[in-house]
């Protein structure tokens, strides 16, 4: 127990006293993903009041010294994670530590709520939600109970923890309504869209920073400073749609067009891109920058003119769609398919363009007009950023909403002040 990720006395000590939700999850920073990064934001809201407990992993504990909140790790079997027996003793080891510390972690800080941040090892919180004098929010993301569905029992117990839930967390309507047409219970649901932490990116994003940026990516690919640039970034597999955005470049450039194509990422399928760009002859126009670290993503972001993501399919259900807010983020207009759990942050016309991918010719369309019309771009690209920048505060499951509405009323009439 006493060697649960040490933190430094100072921060523990301005916390202690104060902290009253207890925030578990197993995906967390510095582990790069998109749940990791939703429950660090939420973390990061109120850090007077959150303690962390989370699973461990490699670089955790310089990170959790950084933070202004208490952050308790579990141990995980980071030498075996790989393998097919780490990863299954590692599902043991999850609900197990986060119950025994959760408790133990009682005693400390008598915490009045936990927020679960996700739907798996949720035993574990229903155990706990019996033993213990509080009460909680469940987080729910897709795929964390979309693989209990067909399993009776797990089924059932998940509706009972559902049902003895203060709330339920998801961050998308498509999520959310999901869960509701497949699980009987009469929780409040709220959704709280994922939002963009500038920190992540390690620059100041001011013009002249991102001016600099753009021209380094630029150069690095070889691509002129007048030419439409299309971004993805994203793991290469199959249902995210690369494919189709390579094979709209030949259209493009028939119609005289000057685009590149820019790939942030890595994954399996990259083999089949590579093939698919020779075989279409556009393998100049098509720029592999392989896996790019968050504090490097901003240049990408700010060299290119158009994000696009074409996925094939809502199987995915833990899409948080982060791409899309960091595009609204950097002023850049999307294109997308309609994806259920996008359409929370597309708004066809207004922030971006949503296509049916088949047969194809609505792609064409509109990667041509947002390639023609550089102040459609810029117009789409301003709705995006307004968009990005909207959010609502996790704080909101605990006060009522008129009190909310204003408190949020009053902090734009400060800013406008200022």
């Amino acid at each position: 127990m006493d060697k649960i990720s040490p933190i430094q006395t100072n921060i523990r000590d301005k916390t202690a006293s104060s902290g009253d939700i207890l925030v578990i999850s197993r995906n967390f920073l510095p582990t790069p993903g998109g749940i990791e990064e939703y429950i660090y934001n939420r973390c990061l809201q109120d850090p007077e009041r959150v303690i962390a407990l989370v699973a461990g992993c490699a670089g955790d504990k310089a990170f959790d010294k950084a933070q202004t909140f208490p952050v308790y790790r579990w141990p995980t079997l980071k030498h075996f994670h790989s393998s097919w027996i780490g990863s299954l003793l590692q599902t043991f080891i999850n609900p197990v530590w986060s119950f025994v510390l959760a408790i133990k972690l009682y005693f400390r800080y008598h915490y009045r709520y936990i927020e679960w941040g996700h739907g798996y090892d949720f035993i574990s919180l229903l155990l706990l939600s019996y033993l213990l004098p509080i009460r909680f929010f469940i987080y729910v993301h897709g795929n964390d109970f979309f693989c209990i569905l067909n399993n009776y029992i797990y089924k059932w117990l998940f509706e009972i923890t559902l049902k003895r839930a203060e709330g339920i967390v998801c961050k998308s309507s498509f999520t959310r309504d999901y869960l509701t047409n497949h699980f009987r219970f009469n929780t409040p649901t709220h959704v709280i869209h994922p939002v963009v932490r500038k920190e992540k990116f390690g620059v100041a994003l001011n013009s002249s920073d991102l001016d600099h940026l753009r021209t380094r990516v630029r150069i690095a690919h070889d691509i002129p400073e007048t030419a439409v640039v299309i971004l993805s970034v994203g793991k290469f597999v199959k249902r995210k749609g690369f494919d189709l955005i390579i094979e709209a470049l030949t259209p493009l450039l028939t119609l005289g067009l000057d685009v590149h194509y820019v790939l942030c990422g890595n994954g399996s399928y990259e083999p089949e891109l590579y093939s698919l760009a020779r075989r279409l002859r556009v393998e100049r126009r098509v720029h592999f920058a392989g896996y790019v670290p968050d504090q490097k993503l901003a240049g990408y972001y700010a060299a290119c003119d158009i994000v696009a993501m074409l996925t094939l399919d809502d199987h995915n259900l833990d899409s948080l769609g982060m791409v899309f807010q960091e595009a609204g983020y950097f002023g850049k207009p999307v294109i997308t398919s309609y994806f259920g759990g996008f359409t929370d942050l597309i708004r066809h016309e207004e922030n971006g363009i949503m296509v049916n991918l088949y047969p194809g010719n609505e792609i064409l369309q509109a990667f041509r007009r947002l390639c023609q019309d550089k102040q459609l771009r810029e117009q789409l690209g301003r709705t995006g950023k307004a968009l990005a920048n909207r959010r609502t505060l996790h704080r909101s499951l605990y006060t009522p909403e008129h009190i909310m509405r204003e408190g949020w009323n009053e902090e734009l009439r400060v800013r406008n002040r200022a």
